[in-house]
């Protein structure tokens, strides 16, 4: 096999609460404009509002007739949606390629929990001969990637990433890796999640990660002194990543380059990051180390930004671990902000915010932050969309049970 073989970024493809395509994304996010809107988290108490984020406009009838609408779970509507739209964006169907070297890597952090919702309830009301045949098949989180493979035929390495928050971006790092040492020529990656039901919610709130506030405005407010928690969102963002060569010769539009994985655990706690953030300082870097570049030339990260108050202190600790003095020269901004959080999703989604912002010079702000916390004191570009030429990114992931996932991006020469 070939080693440190070069990997492109050549198609994009996302549903997002602020955008069901790259440049739908883009625009939103260069308006400074958020997905949220009050609405009720549980069914069962619909007097009881909160801050939702959710996809809107998504007609899945587009690629899948109703039988097969009734077959798939939303994560892998969504994910069958990305990857045509990914490889539409390439160009490409990839065929001229063997399709045992072609992959398909999708995470996702919960998998179809819809179903799991859904068919609990049928299985308790009516009973087990009423419980679908397709229960299984549509719950499992590896069915995204699966019927990817199926509708394009591409028979190389698959399979689903699930380390929660940091699924997408795992899952991004390892088809990377594939790729650079020669298991496979190109993959369709990235995450697909669709968690907004009742006990998630519920879930999510009794731990106190939900936000508090009730201001659309004011819910997810990433590294501000006054943020009180996430904003749920859906979602998926998948990338087609091609061997450097193969997308030159082709002719290929190449957003970015990626040079870099790092992947580590805190080890610590369930759901709380390690105080001292060595685990995602670590995994920077890794991810600069493997990028063959020097710390100094990362003037921005997309970072994890959850507006959770203990995720954005301990980012912002890990940052100034891995850059020490030069943290203070990189741009930081969250694109949960906008969004919210995407889960598994968020990954896959903040990879492709990352790769257009290398190719546009462009960086989005971090919306609604208002009050400083001195904990949190880098540069999180509060003050509108900024012009920027990048010269190296890192793309953060942080999700529950410990997981880093850092992924390292530069510009295509």
């Amino acid at each position: 096999m070939g080693q440190n073989r070069r990997v492109a970024i050549t198609g994009m493809g996302c549903v997002t609460p602020i955008g069901n395509s790259p440049a739908e994304l883009w625009a939103s996010l260069m308006a400074g404009k958020h997905g949220f809107e009050v609405g009720s988290w549980f069914p069962e108490e619909p007097e009881t509002q909160g801050i939702i984020s959710r996809v809107k406009n998504f007609d899945p009838s587009e690629l899948f007739d109703k039988k097969e609408v009734r077959r798939n779970d939303v994560i892998v509507q969504y994910a069958v949606y990305c990857a045509k739209q990914a490889l539409d964006d390439a160009g490409t169907d990839l065929k001229d390629l063997d399709p045992y070297r072609v992959g398909v890597v999708i995470g996702s952090g919960i998998g179809g929990i819809h179903t799991t919702d859904e068919e609990l309830q049928v299985y308790r009301e009516k009973g087990s001969k009423r419980v679908s045949v397709f229960t299984i098949t549509k719950m499992i989180g590896n069915m995204a990637a699966g019927e990817v493979a199926i509708r394009t035929g591409f028979k190389g390495s698959n399979f689903c990433v699930t380390t929660a928050c940091a699924s997408g971006t795992q899952a991004i790092g390892e088809a990377f890796r594939s790729i650079k040492n020669g298991y496979l020529d190109a993959a369709v990656t990235g995450g697909t999640e669709c968690a907004n039901i009742g006990f998630c919610y519920a879930s999510f709130n009794n731990m106190k990660a939900l936000t508090k506030s009730t201001d659309v405005d004011r819910a997810s407010i990433p590294f501000d002194a006054e943020r009180s928690g996430f904003v749920l969102g859906d979602g998926c963002g998948l990338l087609v990543l091609e061997e450097y060569e193969h997308a030159k010769a082709r002719g290929a539009k190449i957003y970015a380059e990626i040079c870099g994985y790092g992947s580590t655990c805190d080890a610590y706690h369930e759901t709380s990051p390690d105080p001292d953030g060595q685990g995602g300082a670590k995994a920077m870097e890794f991810a600069v180390e493997e990028a063959g570049i020097s710390p100094a030339q990362v003037n921005y990260i997309n970072a994890h930004g959850t507006s959770t108050h203990m995720n954005d202190v301990t980012e912002t600790k890990a940052i100034k671990l891995a850059f020490g003095e030069h943290a203070k020269n990189i741009a930081v901004n969250s694109t949960k902000s906008m969004t919210g959080h995407l889960l598994g999703a968020a990954g896959g989604v903040e990879a492709i915010v990352t790769a257009l912002s290398i190719k546009n010079g462009k960086i989005h702000m971090t919306l609604g932050y208002k009050t400083p916390d001195p904990e949190c004191d880098l540069d999180y570009v509060t003050e509108g969309a900024r012009e920027l030429k990048i010269t190296a990114a890192l793309s953060n992931s942080l999700g529950f049970g410990g997981h880093n996932g850092c992924i390292c991006l530069k510009p295509a020469e």
